[in-house]
């Protein structure tokens, strides 16, 4: 997982409330594993309106998302996530989150942050025409026009992102401990060990007749 520290650029001012994963991408999209190319597809339905905002040129490629109360909701998808990412979008600004869908976006990088409907509206108004900044060191989004609005986020997920580790890399950063750990089981429970080799013996041989 790339690390996010900054997320600087345009943002779609959406603004859209209770937005749930099949908007975000529809069922149709969802029979591939794959994370690439689901960008195609995202918000396919809005985009069939003529003048929407994910076709507006103005907006092509943001790393941001403003959107409204109760984003992500619906199903559990994680192609929800996978979609957005593979559209460029690496912050979302919401007033409110599908707990699901926030873990499924921090799961693949993305960052999910919380704000009162006042700084949304303020953040819809300077979006139009100006660009955002959403900074994970200082816990705020800021505007060209002098804007701070401070935001929280879990302490572990915070870390995650800035150091870009997904499960895989927080199993991979305690390679050490974990090497360490099983050592010290094999001296004192050498058992276990023969215990573990006999039955993956007795698999490997049972596969091959």
């Amino acid at each position: 997982m790339e690390a996010v520290t900054k997320v600087d650029g345009g943002a779609y001012p959406w603004g859209a409330k209770n937005v749930d994963t099949d908007v975000i991408i529809p069922a149709q999209w969802l029979k591939t594993i794959s994370r690439s190319g689901l960008g195609k597809g995202a918000f396919e339905s809005v985009r069939t309106e003529a003048g929407n905002i994910f076709d507006d040129p103005r907006y092509a490629g943001s790393p941001i998302l403003i959107a409204g109360d109760n984003f992500g909701c619906g199903s559990s998808r994680e192609h929800a996530a996978w979609a957005l990412a593979d559209m460029g979008v690496k912050a979302v600004i919401a007033p409110s989150f599908s707990d699901i869908f926030s873990g499924n976006a921090f799961k693949n990088g993305i960052v999910t942050v919380v704000l009162p409907q006042e700084a949304i509206d303020r953040l819809l108004d300077v979006a139009k025409d100006q660009p955002i900044s959403v900074d994970l060191e200082t816990m705020t989004v800021t505007t060209p026009f002098q804007d701070r609005f401070t935001f929280a986020l879990d302490p572990f997920r915070r870390a995650c992102l800035m150091e870009g580790l997904d499960e895989i890399g927080l199993t991979l950063a305690r390679d050490q401990a974990i090497t360490t750990y099983e050592a010290g089981v094999s001296a004192q429970r050498p058992w276990m060990i023969r215990e573990r080799n006999d039955a993956g013996s007795a698999i490997e041989g049972a596969g091959r007749s």
